[in-house]
């Protein structure tokens, strides 16, 4: 679930120890990172989501300045480091645009960094909250997409997403088809499955990358990749600057997730629909209904 963190912050803050000092203006978003020890060389490019110390979470992590953990943003109001604080271009939607801080970037930075573009062939397994980003993002970037899914009710839903295919994935006929065909494939799927099916259909030097994460270690087949020299791979989320280049990406192409906006008085019944895949395809709170 997202919460449109964007109404929950200033513009601009600057740090003074404990305490920030801020101009206030209408909007200045953030995404999953609030902190990370920024002298790292994965800090040092960027890459803040995979600094060497431990970057610090917007929610469930420790905060190394005030102590405790931090509690997100589900709140009128968050102190933030100026660094951390992004910009969002378009603002016509911003209930679709808060679910990119988490979804689209989940999904955009393994797409560029594997260089996804014009005349490749991308498969996005799984249709959910970041599937549906994926298809988005993918179609957005010129590739040839491909959606794979459980569910057959869902094809008409995948090709209004972005999809020029749609394979389900317990058709071993359809599956076939793509044998060696692909350039990318990324897994957004947290469920068991089996993956050597997808690596199947990878060609040569081709990449499968994970970001959905199933409970139990997948099996993987080895000789799958050493045949086709395949990739086996998984990514997080973006960097600062990833994030915002992928926010500036949406707004130029006018992307925004799938939402339903809720009050923060339904959050469990939420949740319920969220174990039962009942959301198309992000949930996300309307913090003015904090303290009804």
């Amino acid at each position: 679930m997202s919460t449109p963190v964007l109404e929950a912050t200033p513009a601009r803050t600057k740090t003074l120890g404990y305490g920030t000092e801020s101009a206030q203006q209408p909007l200045a978003p953030f995404c999953c990172i609030v902190d990370s020890c920024r002298t790292c060389a994965n800090c040092k490019v960027g890459l803040e989501q995979y600094c060497d110390v431990g970057f610090t979470g917007t929610y469930n992590s420790p905060d190394k300045y005030l102590g405790g953990m931090t509690y997100g943003g589900y709140s009128k109001s968050i102190v933030v480091d100026e660094y951390f604080v992004l910009h969002v271009p378009d603002k016509t939607n911003l209930a679709g645009v808060a679910p990119l801080l988490c979804a689209g970037i989940t999904t955009y930075s393994p797409l560029r960094h594997w260089k996804v573009d014009k005349g490749q062939k991308v498969g996005i397994v799984g249709l959910g909250g970041l599937g549906h980003m994926g298809v988005k993002l993918a179609s957005a970037m010129g590739a040839h997409v491909v959606l794979f899914t459980t569910s057959p009710n869902k094809k008409e839903d995948a090709q209004r997403l972005g999809a020029h295919e749609v394979v389900v994935s317990k058709n071993q006929n359809e599956l076939d088809r793509h044998v060696n065909s692909f350039d990318f494939i990324l897994d957004t799927v947290s469920a068991q499955h089996d993956l050597n099916a997808y690596l199947a259909l990878i060609k040569r030097d081709g990449t499968l990358t994970l970001v959905g994460a199933p409970e139990h270690p997948p099996t993987v087949e080895p000789f799958s990749l050493i045949f086709k020299r395949r990739q086996y791979a998984g990514s997080l989320i973006g960097g600062i600057p990833e994030t915002q280049e992928m926010l500036d990406f949406c707004a130029k192409h006018k992307l925004t997730a799938d939402v339903e906006v809720i009050p923060i008085q339904k959050i469990n019944e939420a949740y319920e629909r969220m174990l039962r895949s009942d959301v198309k395809y992000r949930f996300v709170i309307d913090m003015a209904s904090l303290g009804k």
